[in-house]
């Protein structure tokens, strides 16, 4: 069955079970492999992209979830100036150390900044929340959403 969905901007035809998650559409049908698979379950964050702006866990949201709205995954996210901070702001603090978990830590980040231009460290922590880093790079994070936003005043 074909699925019609807004991904980065563009039209896109998808032909997949409309229950298919918008993981294996994005990684598997469309070849854009920068949203990672973790856990399956919804609980670590690896999966993060937007569905209209919020930030939303695809690997357990369906593709027929997402017919009429907008998805924007990683490969998009520097194409607005608070995804282009967010990400400068990741180098500037040398985020990422493994890097697994960065897109959808990226993506959380981006969202809460889209929507709080001046959060608080419990907004960032609560923001952040399900989004897991086994590196351990949390303190770097928080650093980083707070030099976005700060670049974005």
């Amino acid at each position: 069955m074909t699925v019609n969905l807004n991904i980065n901007g563009k039209a896109t035809a998808v032909d997949a079970d409309p229950s298919t998650p918008i993981l294996w559409a994005l990684r598997d049908t469309l070849g854009l492999t920068g949203t990672k698979f973790g856990c399956g379950a919804a609980l670590c964050g690896a999966c993060t992209v937007h569905l209209d702006g919020a930030p939303i866990r695809s690997c357990v949201t369906p593709i027929s979830a997402a017919t009429g709205k907008r998805i924007t995954t990683i490969e998009a996210v520097a194409s607005n100036k608070v995804g282009l901070a967010v990400q400068n702001a990741w180098v500037k603090h040398d985020v990422a150390q493994c890097g697994y978990c960065q897109s959808g830590q990226i993506m959380s980040a981006t969202a809460l900044l889209s929507t709080n231009k001046k959060p608080s460290d419990a907004d960032i922590d609560a923001a952040m929340a399900g989004n897991i880093c086994r590196c351990g790079t949390y303190q770097r994070v928080r650093a980083a959403i707070q030099d976005a936003a700060v670049a974005l005043a």
